[in-house]
């Protein structure tokens, strides 16, 4: 059931991700890109851990799972940044 709903979860990013594709190829913002590919990594993140929870018996100690979601969230804070940046120079 765990891996079930680790699946779902897992999907429900991967949609969130076409979602703010969606907004990209509408605005052509760099923002909803890197959302889009932020919640694809995270979403890849999350399939990985279920992996190796199935195979190993403990994921978390797996460092490369914990540097991958650091990497999607940094790509949030890098949009969110640069979103900020762009707007006070007009």
């Amino acid at each position: 059931m765990t891996n079930f709903l680790a699946g779902a979860v897992s999907m429900g990013l991967f949609v969130a991700g076409l979602f703010f594709l969606r907004f990209w190829k509408n605005s052509h913002d760099r923002f909803f890109l890197c959302f889009a590919i932020s919640f694809w990594v995270e979403a890849v993140n999350r399939g990985l851990i279920t992996y190796a929870s199935t195979e190993a018996a403990q994921p978390e100690r797996i460092p490369i799972l914990y540097l991958i979601r650091l990497a999607a969230f940094g790509l949030i804070l890098f949009a969110i940044y640069d979103k900020n940046r762009s707007i006070k120079n007009l």
